[in-house]
C-alpha cells in the first residue's frame, strides 16, 4: 500500500510539472519569432509563481473536530498541504446490554496531501495523501449493577450484589499506519488568479484498517439462579462469550476502515519571499 501511494504521488507530480511547462513554453515559431498563446478575455491570466513562494493557513471544522491546515505551491497544477484535526469528549450513562458505561471520545490526525488541479484557475482538485499520525479512539469504563442481567453473545448472566461485573473497552480507528487517503474538494488555498481569502471544501475517506476493539471483564458473575457464581475475568465460558461478542462489535464497525472526511473552513495565503516581494 505505501509504495502504491507513493508512486501514485509521483505520478500526479510528474503530469503536474509536464503541464506546467506546457503552461509556459513557447508555441510554434512562425517567421523565426515564437507565437503566444492569447487566452479569452473573460478568463484571468495565472500569477506566475515560483515554487514554495506563497504559503497558506487555514481553520475549519472538520468530522474530527477542529481541523488546522497549511499550504506551499509546487507549481502551477499543485499544493502541499498538511492537515490536523484534534477533538475530545467525555460521554456519560451509555446503556447497552445490560452495561452502564462512560466514555471517552479522543480524535487527534496529522496528514499530508498533494492538491492537484487539473484546471488551475478554477478550485477543483483531486489530493491523495497519507494519514501519519491517526489516534482516533473510544475509552470506556462500565459497570453492571448488582442482580441486574447483562448478555454476551446472546447469552444472559447476573452481576453479583458483592462484586459486581465491570468492563473495560477501547475502540481504535488506526490499525493502519500511515494510512492512504484520497479525497477532492474545492477551493485552492494558493489562488493562481491572485487573491488571498478562500474557502475549502473537502471530502474523502481515510483507509485506516479493521477498527481494533479490546474490552476485559472483572468481578462475579453467575447463571440465572444467582447460586452459581464464577470469575468474570477467568471463567472460560464467560471469555468465550466475551470474545465471540467482540468479533460481533468488529463486524458491525467494519465499515468504518474506511474513515469518512469532511471539513470546510477559511484560509489566506500570503507570499514567502521567493516571488521577489
Amino acid at each position: 500500500m505505501q509504495r502504491f501511494t507513493i508512486l501514485w504521488l509521483g505520478v500526479l507530480l510528474a503530469c503536474s510539472a509536464a503541464g506546467a511547462q506546457r503552461l509556459v513554453a513557447p508555441g510554434d515559431e512562425v517567421g523565426g519569432a515564437p507565437s503566444v498563446a492569447t487566452a479569452p478575455a473573460h478568463s484571468k491570466e495565472l500569477t506566475p509563481m515560483p515554487a514554495f513562494s506563497r504559503m497558506a493557513l487555514g481553520a475549519g471544522l472538520s468530522i474530527n473536530g477542529i481541523d488546522l491546515q497549511a499550504a506551499t505551491n509546487i507549481n502551477a497544477y499543485t499544493n502541499l498541504r498538511v492537515t490536523g484535526n484534534v477533538f475530545s469528549h467525555t460521554v456519560t450513562g451509555i446503556s447497552t446490554d445490560g452495561f452502564s458505561a462512560d466514555g471517552s471520545l479522543s480524535l487527534a490526525t496529522l496528514g499530508a496531501a498533494v492538491d492537484y488541479f487539473p484546471w488551475p484557475r478554477h478550485g477543483f482538485r483531486v489530493s491523495p495523501g497519507l494519514l501519519l499520525y491517526n489516534d482516533n479512539s473510544l475509552s470506556a469504563h462500565a459497570t453492571v449493577s448488582g442482580n441486574e442481567s447483562f448478555t454476551l453473545n446472546h447469552v444472559d448472566y447476573y452481576s453479583s450484589p458483592t462484586n459486581p461485573v465491570r468492563a473495560t473497552a477501547r475502540l481504535g480507528l488506526g490499525s493502519q499506519n500511515p494510512a492512504f487517503t484520497l479525497t477532492t474538494g474545492w477551493g485552492n488555498m494558493i489562488s493562481r488568479t491572485g487573491g488571498h481569502w478562500s474557502f475549502p471544501v473537502e471530502i474523502g475517506a481515510a483507509f485506516v484498517g479493521t477498527p481494533s476493539v479490546k474490552m476485559t471483564l472483572s468481578g462475579t458473575a453467575c447463571d440465572v439462579t444467582r447460586v452459581h457464581c464464577v470469575n468474570a475475568a477467568t471463567d472460560s465460558n464467560i471469555q468465550g462469550n466475551l470474545q465471540a461478542q467482540i468479533a460481533k462489535y468488529r463486524s458491525d464497525l467494519d465499515p468504518l476502515k474506511a474513515f469518512p472526511i469532511f471539513s470546510f473552513g477559511v484560509s489566506y495565503s500570503f507570499s514567502t519571499g521567493r516571488d521577489g516581494r
